[in-house]
């Protein structure tokens, strides 16, 4: 029932709209805002910029003023944000009057003063197929609001925007993926360069694969519409649905450019979904077994501890069975803490340093629709005989 929330309901929005928007006008930057940080690594190379390039206001179907998105994004952790209402749907036009290129306009001054990114997007909505697609870089809306759909995506390729296909079964009348001739013509006019593999909190693997097949940008959005502290479960999620971008600086031109060149990670609840370049490094960079260690004579049982900088809990699974350790099978490495690690000796044989690797899978980082990544914990062992 929630996942309704994150679709393109408007019910929400006549009962709200009002209150928020008149009863509580934004004026300056109130003092008790508060940003919490996004707890992901840095990786050797690129900065982890947490990006929402799908959100909505009162100038579609949204609950919200413009600057009110802004705010949440950056209380929220974000360093980008795009607000994609839609072209074609706009429920509130006895109030709010059509002017597209508005909603960035009322927001970006707020967005310069917390120092958020804010790229000026829209959303092509049309029936499936193509179904919606989400332009963001764009110089001006107005030129998308076309009748034919080509015209609309070709007039935002034109203006050198990223173009990704939103929500792939959304429209569908089985309520599933599916690839149509409409959308191989889109792609090998390099019409649209990235797909939302997820959508607030919904998955979905076939657009999974259909990224790595054909070298698509995958992409993590929220597509909110009401307040973000409304539509988010506190028991639940720890954090907004967002696509992390691995970019050179934290600038819009270098995120535009890591946009193009793929190098993005879905974060969605307690899951990193991503190629497996860009997983290793954010895993590698966030776990490091601790080099101290406690190696107890005449019980060959040694301790480590193994620390995750991360706000990630990983889960991991040992891959095969070892002949001479014993090591725990599963374990959770609980983010931003240490966890104690025991290696046990089989063998009354196992004496002095040893350099042990133990290969797990981590069962939350997600190479490909059925594969997760694998790793490899190194540790330096003393094991004392009894």
């Amino acid at each position: 029932m929630i996942d309704l929330w994150f679709r393109h309901r408007s019910f929400i929005v006549r009962s709200v709209f009002s209150f928020l928007v008149f009863t509580f006008p934004v004026v300056g930057i109130p003092q008790d805002l508060v940003r919490t940080e996004v707890g992901i690594p840095d990786v050797p190379g690129y900065v982890l910029m947490k990006c929402d390039f799908h959100t909505h206001t009162v100038f579609s179907d949204g609950a919200v003023w413009p600057t009110v998105r802004v705010d949440e994004a950056w209380r929220h952790g974000l360093d980008a944000i795009s607000i994609t209402d839609h072209i074609e749907y706009q429920p509130h036009k006895e109030d709010v009057p059509t002017n597209h290129n508005r909603p960035f306009e009322l927001a970006e001054p707020r967005a310069r003063e917390l120092g958020l990114i804010h790229v000026r997007g829209a959303e092509i909505t049309r029936k499936l197929p193509p179904g919606h697609f989400n332009a963001i870089f764009l110089a001006d809306i107005n030129p998308l609001d076309t009748e034919e759909y080509r015209d609309a995506i070709k007039a935002a390729i034109d203006q050198g925007a990223f173009v990704f296909w939103n929500h792939p079964p959304f429209g569908h009348p089985e309520e599933k993926s599916e690839w149509f001739p409409e959308h191989t013509e889109l792609f090998e006019k390099g019409w649209f360069q990235g797909i939302e593999v997820v959508n607030g909190r919904t998955y979905y693997p076939e657009a999974h694969q259909w990224c790595l097949e054909k070298n698509l940008t995958m992409l993590c959005t929220s597509d909110i519409h009401g307040p973000m502290d409304v539509e988010m479960d506190a028991a639940r999620d720890k954090h907004r649905p967002m696509t992390l971008v691995l970019a050179k600086e934290k600038t819009e031109a270098p995120l535009k450019e890591a946009l193009f060149a793929r190098r993005t990670v879905v974060y969605t609840e307690n899951r990193l979904i991503g190629e497996e370049k860009y997983l290793r490094p954010i895993f590698e960079a966030s776990v490091a077994p601790l080099k101290a260690s406690v190696s107890l004579a005449g019980r060959r049982r040694i301790f480590h501890q193994i620390r995750n900088k991360s706000e990630l809990d990983y889960q991991l699974q040992l891959m095969t069975k070892l002949d001479e350790i014993s090591v725990p099978r599963t374990f959770t490495l609980y983010g931003e803490k240490a966890v104690p690690f025991e290696i046990r000796a089989k063998s009354e044989n196992l004496s002095g340093m040893k350099k042990i690797g133990v290969p797990y899978v981590v069962n939350n980082l997600l190479i490909a629709p059925d594969k997760v990544l694998s790793v490899t914990l190194e540790f330096d062992a003393t094991f004392i005989p009894e």
